[in-house]
């Protein structure tokens, strides 16, 4: 991180801490920012059992499809913030409701029909935004409305999705049902005018600063290689798509912030961030990018990491924790630029300007 920047983000993590009233945290969206809510739904997609949390402080499982700290957690953890609780845990009450709450789960998407392979009962995103209504309900029966309503507008938000809906809807299987509705070009014009209204819904129930992540380079992770890969190349057809889909998505934020007057929603290229690593791993202190830590198979992209799977002893050697979730080492570094990145990897800023801004208002 460059000196500058780490004088304003640590000005502002300061502002935030001695103030006594660290903002509040809302995550949305898929496996790659899920703590648990899935421990709670009736589904397969699910990360409850060991070698699960195997980093985790507690070294148990958590639903975090992660060997310990997730993009969330890291977050959370560089800015001194209690970490967000499920939102599904019946944990989650009194007190602990005003640091926020992660509304995200493994496998849903953008479009209300992405996930529903994984589910008996499906966790679409419009069930998560009725639920992140139903959240402020019961804030506002513990601080008022008025109170509540500053704690939202104030909060930080963090949303991941889009993913799923090229791996697990338009590619999963030959000629799906996506596939034969859409060719990919408009299967991503869809994606990015549904996408819309899904943040422009957030907007409308109180959200003011809103980090949105691109897609990462889909076609990469091992998942994906063990699948379409004959050399380790990753899979240009995935490629394509995240290659389609991140700078329309880009500019569908700047449309809306043009449109709402503000810097509301700042877009992270997480494609970016995971190509420097995985392009050049040894720079970052891995041996790999292509074969995950946990999994069999090719690659160790076959099916899921449980406790039969191969597991790497070191996880920090490893960009990938599992067939397709980066590991907490891989986490870090995208978090750092979540925070100090340039806007090759920020637009319009990086999250400790956005810190740094707020702290002054």
């Amino acid at each position: 991180m460059a000196p500058f920047a780490c004088v304003i983000l640590s000005l502002a993590i300061a502002s935030m801490v001695s103030g006594g009233e660290a903002r509040a945290f809302f995550v949305f969206g898929d496996s790659l920012v899920d703590n648990g809510n899935n421990n709670y739904l009736i589904t397969s997609a699910r990360a409850d059992a060991p070698p699960y949390g195997i980093d985790y402080p507690t070294h148990r499982p958590t639903g975090r499809f992660s060997n310990g700290l997730n993009i969330p957690d890291i977050i959370s953890e560089q800015l001194g913030m209690e970490p967000t609780q499920p939102y599904l845990s019946p944990f989650l009450k009194g007190d602990k409701l005003l640091v926020g709450a992660n509304f995200a789960s493994a496998g849903v998407g953008i479009l209300n029909d992405t996930g529903i392979q994984f589910v008996i009962k499906h966790h679409s995103h419009r069930q998560t935004t009725q639920y992140f209504q139903q959240y402020q309900t019961r804030v506002s029966s513990i601080i008022g409305p008025e109170q509540t309503t500053a704690l939202v507008n104030q909060a930080l938000v963090l949303i991941t999705l889009g993913g799923n809906d090229f791996v697990n809807n338009y590619y999963l299987v030959p000629f799906s049902a996506r596939s034969r509705q859409f060719s990919l070009p408009d299967y991503v014009t869809y994606l990015i005018s549904e996408y819309r209204k899904v943040l422009h819904k957030l907007y409308d129930l109180g959200a003011r600063r809103v980090l949105v992540t691109g897609t990462g380079p889909l076609g990469c992770v091992p998942a994906e290689l063990a699948q379409r890969s004959r050399a380790g190349e990753c899979s240009a057809e995935l490629m394509r798509a995240a290659a389609l889909f991140n700078p329309q998505l880009v500019q569908m934020l700047d449309s809306l912030n043009s449109e709402l007057g503000a810097s509301v929603f700042i877009a992270a290229n997480t494609q970016q961030m995971h190509m420097d690593f995985i392009s050049n791993p040894q720079a970052f202190g891995f041996v790999t990018s292509k074969i995950a830590c946990c999994g069999q198979g090719p690659y160790n992209g076959v099916g899921l990491c449980t406790a039969v799977s191969n597991l790497c002893p070191n996880r920090d050697l490893f960009a990938f924790w599992d067939p397709f979730h980066p590991s907490e080492k891989a986490n870090r570094i995208i978090v750092q630029q979540i925070l100090s990145g340039d806007t090759q990897y920020m637009k319009p800023m990086n999250l400790s300007t956005i810190l740094a801004l707020d702290s002054r208002t």
